[in-house]
Formats: structure tokens, sequence, C-alpha cells
């Protein structure tokens, strides 16, 4: 079944870095008619900037691509999360390369010329494993910070000198939300979702509102933040490392 039968559901969004054009564009239609959000990058730097302004559920990387190659990108992109799906598609097909790829924590090795509804095949199982990573954290009730430990269940925020800081409910499921996402830039349409109690328009601000008193709460600067930064155009990213 693909993604595009489940018509609620947000379609999973794929992200294809290849330096060739004609393949690159063959296999994000190929995607896309599976009912995926597909975008495109050439380079290294192109991934970097697309995953800075977009939350990306999996990744198929080619190896041999201009300047950073397709196993520093993945030793990259491992080093910042766990939580993203990475198949590499490449024509090497040499072993070494393969067992390489495996053990810097890419999910999966195509080589080219790969059958559409493998490496389809292989997505999918990858998105499983993705989407089944998300609920378990999501079941988390316990994040820490910085010193600062946040508890979901009892719906408390208790700073690194152990005192118990008060916040509004609205202040509390933005926190949650951001933490539980660290690292992730989440769009401000998304986080209204999340904490809105009644409908809103495009023009509300309630977000940054409750943005700035959380930075006061947390002792975040607003000039130069450490925890909730400012991505220009797409939202807002909880920064610190969560464990």
């Amino acid at each position: 079944m693909s993604a595009a039968a489940h018509p609620h559901a947000r379609a999973s969004r794929l992200l294809i870095v290849e330096d060739d054009a004609v393949c690159r564009t063959l296999l994000a239609e190929y995607m896309k008619r599976e009912g995926y959000d597909v975008a495109e990058c050439d380079t290294g730097d192109a991934m970097d900037a697309h995953l800075a302004r977009r939350h990306v559920d999996l990744v198929l990387l080619d190896i041999t691509l201009p300047g950073r190659d397709g196993l520093t990108l993945l030793r990259e992109l491992r080093a910042r999360t766990d939580s993203l799906g990475i198949i590499l598609v490449t024509a090497k097909s040499d072993t070494v390369d393969r067992v390489v790829g495996l053990e810097l924590g890419a999910d999966d090795y195509v080589t080219k010329p790969y059958e559409g509804r493998e490496l389809l095949a292989r997505v999918r199982n990858v998105l499983r494993r993705v989407m089944v990573a998300a609920r378990n954290d999501e079941t988390r009730t316990l994040f820490s910070f910085d010193g600062w430990m946040l508890d979901t269940a009892r719906r408390q925020l208790t700073g690194p000198d152990g005192t118990k800081v008060h916040t509004t409910s609205g202040e509390f499921d933005l926190l949650a939300l951001m933490v539980s996402n660290a690292q992730r830039v989440l769009g401000r349409d998304r986080l209204l979702d999340a904490v809105a109690q009644r409908s809103w328009s495009p023009s509300d601000r309630s977000i940054d509102v409750l943005i700035a008193r959380l930075r006061r709460k947390l002792g975040d600067d607003p000039a130069a933040p450490r925890f909730l930064i400012t991505v220009r155009n797409a939202g807002y990213v909880f920064a610190p490392d969560v464990s």
C-alpha cells in the first residue's frame, strides 16, 4: 500500500542526495508516484541546508558525490541523530564499501542498477523502523539536558539547582514537543497545532510569545540562545543534546 493510500496521514518525507540529475529525477518521480513527499539535492552542502529547514524521515544517499562523499555525510548524519533513516544508493558494489557503510550506521545499501520495487520495499522497511523508534521516543516521560529535567508524566520542569520551575500549560506542551524532537527543526504550524486550544491564523504569534517566556524561564539569552534557536523562515529547534 502506498503512502498516498492514507489521505489523512502525513506523507513520509524522503530526501534524495544524488549528483546525477537523470538518476535523481527518475528516482524522485518514482517515489512521488508512490505517495512520498520527495526533495532532491546534488551535494552535501545542499543536503545540510535542506535538513536545517525541514524534517526528513529518510535519506537516499549516493556515495560518489562531489565534495564530501556519501560515507563522510553518513558519518556526520549519524553523529547528529539515530532517528533518521539512511539508505546508501550507489553504483559501487564493492563488499568493503557495503560493510563500511553499514558499520557507519546506514540502515540499508542498494547498488545500481536497482529494480524500483526492490528499492521501494527497502524504503518501506526502513521507514517502519523509523516510525517505531519515533513512537518509542514519544512514550518517554523523562528528559534531561544541561542539568535540567523535564518530566512529562508529572508535567514538571526542574532546574539544575533542583528548583521546580512553574510553566503554563502552553509553555510546558511546547517545551515537551521541542525536547522530544531535539535537534529537529519544527515549523510554526506544527508547534501551533500542538499547543493551540483554538483555531489559529497564519499571522498568529502565540508561538513567538511562548518561546520568549520559555527562554526567560530557562535563562536563555534571547540575543544568543543556547536552547531554543530560531531558524529563519523555518521555525525553531531545540539545540542541546537530550538524554
